[in-house]
């Protein structure tokens, strides 16, 4: 017999993309936590069905559901079969997910450490090999000056190196005093995925060029200001979250044998507060925010940001971009580079926040963090690039590297 969970079938927080699928329009459904390696391709006429998968309809009124608001008439049984293939790939949130979901995290937890995601993947997983293409990079820009060692901060990308390469090579060689006479490192990346605000973990990650030690002790200090349930809630998206990955690697890559403890802060989307929210009234986002600062005041702490900027274009469901759409954009990005080079936080999330974030820009939340963090600092830009986004070129992501005295 289902439970009444499943009688009332409830879709998680899942990545839903368009695809063609043997000629036809159709949904790729996955797993952002890859609870399973199973997705699900469905035909896009069926996508209305998933907005009544919200905990709130039996599943047998689905079908009738449809049928009013589509006017063509929709069979059950293959309703039925949509919530019975959600459930078997645990995209659904019933028991059968959260026993999944728990085994998989006691395994994340028991691990020696955080193995890369990407390795193999995204980037070498040779140390030898990996260590020469961010060679490569570097010569390919060229000799940067280094910052003072004194500086607070940077602004890293965490697109692909392929695409980004030169832009991390630019602001990696202008941050490299300040990354090694660092002592502790603060890790804030954009949490692509997770519904939850910030999230923690007390594991420790790993690259092809070694593990980096957590400091779990600041991290308890941590959980304890915004209470344990709400850090680690959403903790098993560090398992396969990019952002700080892609940034770890260069950090590493600048120490060379000489790692320093981190504090991984993954977090989350900020659409909630894009219908006149302010972040500053989050009484979790400020106890947070208190807690970092006692580390800073302690130790030479520095801060890593792992944010892109503007994702837009065909890609990102909006209209394909002509070269003049791509200068407009870099005009839009300007104005808020120019917020993150005054240390401004609140005009850094007002700009973006008054057009509803239409640029889509994901470093928003953890960049906004940042900036409340390191107080009253001044940045400098290193580097900008838009970055091609389809085969066609009229999606772009741009990005930018900067560093904060």
């Amino acid at each position: 017999m289902l439970s009444s969970t499943d009688q009332y079938p409830k879709l998680r927080a899942i990545d839903i993309r368009r695809v063609m699928h043997d000629g036809q329009p159709s949904l790729l459904l996955r797993d952002p936590l890859q609870i399973s390696d199973r997705f699900l391709v469905i035909s896009q006429g069926l996508g209305p069905a998933l907005l009544f998968c919200d905990g709130r309809h039996h599943r047998a009124t689905i079908a009738g559901k449809l049928r009013s608001m589509l006017g063509v008439p929709v069979d059950s049984a293959l309703v039925n079969r949509l919530v019975d293939a959600l459930d078997e790939a645990f995209l659904l949130d019933n028991l059968r997910f959260r026993e999944e979901h728990a085994r998989a995290l006691a395994r994340y937890r028991a691990a020696p450490f955080r193995p890369p995601a990407l390795a193999g993947q995204s980037y070498p997983a040779d140390p030898t090999e990996l260590r020469r293409l961010l060679d490569d990079f570097i010569a390919a820009v060229g000799p940067v000056a280094p910052a003072p060692p004194t500086g607070r901060g940077v602004l890293s990308p965490h697109i692909d190196y392929a695409r980004g390469g030169r832009v991390y090579a630019r602001v990696w060689q202008r941050a490299a005093e300040m990354v090694r006479a660092a002592e502790i490192v603060l890790l804030i990346g954009t949490d692509h995925y997770s519904p939850e605000p910030v999230t923690l973990t007390r594991q420790r990650y790993a690259t092809p060029l070694g593990v980096l030690p957590t400091d779990t002790s600041v991290v308890d200090t941590l959980a304890t200001a915004i209470g344990e349930d709400a850090a680690f809630a959403g903790e098993l998206y560090h398992r396969v979250e990019h952002s700080l990955e892609l940034v770890v690697v260069w950090l590493q890559h600048m120490r060379r044998d000489d790692p320093c403890p981190v504090i991984p802060i993954l977090v989350g989307s900020f659409a909630r507060y894009m219908d006149g929210g302010d972040p500053a009234t989050d009484p979790r986002f400020e106890a947070l925010i208190t807690a970092l600062r006692r580390i800073i005041a302690s130790r030479r702490a520095m801060v890593i940001i792992s944010g892109d900027m503007s994702h837009v274009g065909p890609a990102f469901g909006g209209a394909p971009l002509s070269n003049a759409d791509k200068e407009a954009l870099r005009h839009a990005d300007e104005l808020v580079i120019d917020r993150m080079r005054a240390g401004d936080a609140a005009g850094f999330f007002r700009v973006i926040a008054e057009t509803g974030d239409r640029q889509n820009i994901c470093g928003l939340p953890p960049t906004y963090l940042a900036l409340r963090l390191m107080d009253a600092v001044e940045g400098e830009l290193t580097a900008y690039a838009q970055c091609p986004a389809d085969d066609e070129e009229t999606s772009v992501v741009s990005i930018c590297g900067m560093v904060f005295g």
